[in-house]
């Protein structure tokens, strides 16, 4: 659930960020909004794909170092960054 005094995120339409990628958190897929934690060469991001009868759309974030980004991925989950 998204807390009234969120931190809202730049989501960016995907780009080649890393050669080498691996998601390594993740949300529900069972969800109509699913969030990926992806992380290579000691940096990460974090990866949205908004599901729709249609078809999806994905946005991700920029890079930050990983330790950064794993912060970023846990406000993430407690509603207090979208």
């Amino acid at each position: 659930m998204v807390q009234r005094d969120h931190v809202p995120l730049e989501w960016l339409e995907p780009y080649p960020v890393l050669e080498r990628v691996r998601v390594t958190a993740w949300t529900c897929a069972c969800l109509a909004v699913v969030y990926e934690l992806c992380a290579g060469a000691g940096q990460g991001f974090i990866r949205r794909t908004v599901q729709h009868d249609q078809g999806h759309r994905v946005h991700q974030t920029r890079l930050w170092p990983i330790g950064e980004a794993r912060a970023v991925w846990t406000g993430v989950l407690s509603g207090r960054a979208r």
